[in-house]
């Protein structure tokens, strides 16, 4: 009887050190089953000085639009019987103060603006001074990235694809957080008129997560997943030998103290 008294004990200590772990890597811990999540105000990515964005102007006179595109470059990749030919659309570059050269409507301040905040602009602009008629027009991101480093399976930069882009997204780009990232402690760098910051995001609280003012990533962000306290010491020389001869006579000398109380 006092033999199975000393299992259930060890059996007790076991499980409390499973689900720990379990509660480590768990994401959304904190949401009831068929919730509303209120979150945070959506923001949408916001053209800034050195960005580089492709703008195309279309309407039912192609020669006439034809005036407001910039030209196509060609560009060969390789050499020999290995060269590759391909064509690309010549792109904008913002300028320190936040302004583009567009054909004939000369400079216009782009910077602050979205991606269909833009393009209406340059709509209004071409009816308003009787250019065309029925302009569309469509503006895309060129050179736009995140960063994701750390403990995720595919470390790297990241193509901004959409309006609102989330560390979730950038998240998922990378492959997902490794089994020794940090969920409760992500951080998000920023740089804000001139001036670093930092932001820490808890990815098993969902209050953290939709509520922080980087839930919405930036063009230029770095995401950083911190490596868990097993990662750290396999960086040591014998670190996970020391832990693992630590635990283990520390589990030991639990169940020794645990065995005498119960065969007294």
């Amino acid at each position: 009887m006092k033999i199975n008294h000393l299992i259930a004990v060890l059996l007790i200590i076991a499980a409390f050190y499973s689900c720990g772990s379990t509660k480590e890597i768990t994401y959304f811990q904190d949401i009831p089953y068929e919730t509303t999540i209120r979150m945070t105000e959506s923001q949408q990515i916001k053209l800034r000085p050195g960005d580089k964005i492709s703008i195309v102007v279309n309407s039912r006179d192609q020669q006439l639009t034809a005036l407001f595109n910039l030209p196509t470059i060609t560009r060969y990749i390789g050499s020999g019987i290995n060269t590759m030919q391909g064509q690309y659309a010549s792109l904008y570059t913002i300028t320190t103060k936040g302004d583009i050269d567009f054909p004939i409507l000369g400079t216009i301040h782009v910077a602050g603006l979205s991606r269909s905040e833009l393009a209406a602009k340059i709509k209004n602009q071409l009816i308003s001074a009787d250019l065309v008629k029925d302009p569309t027009v469509s503006v895309e991101y060129q050179n736009l990235v995140v960063s994701v480093l750390g403990e995720v399976r595919s470390p790297g930069r990241y193509p901004i694809d959409r309006d609102q882009y989330t560390i979730l997204d950038a998240i998922a780009h990378a492959g997902d957080l490794t089994i020794n990232g940090v969920r409760k402690n992500v951080t998000v760098l920023r740089e804000e008129n001139n001036i670093q910051k930092a932001y820490k995001i808890d990815l098993t609280s969902d209050s953290s997560l939709v509520n922080s003012p980087a839930y919405y990533l930036r063009q230029g962000d770095y995401v950083y997943i911190q490596p868990n306290n097993k990662k750290a010491r396999e960086s040591t020389v014998n670190g996970n030998n020391i832990l693992s001869t630590s635990f283990w006579i520390s589990l030991a000398s639990l169940a020794t103290s645990v065995a005498v109380l119960i065969f007294k």
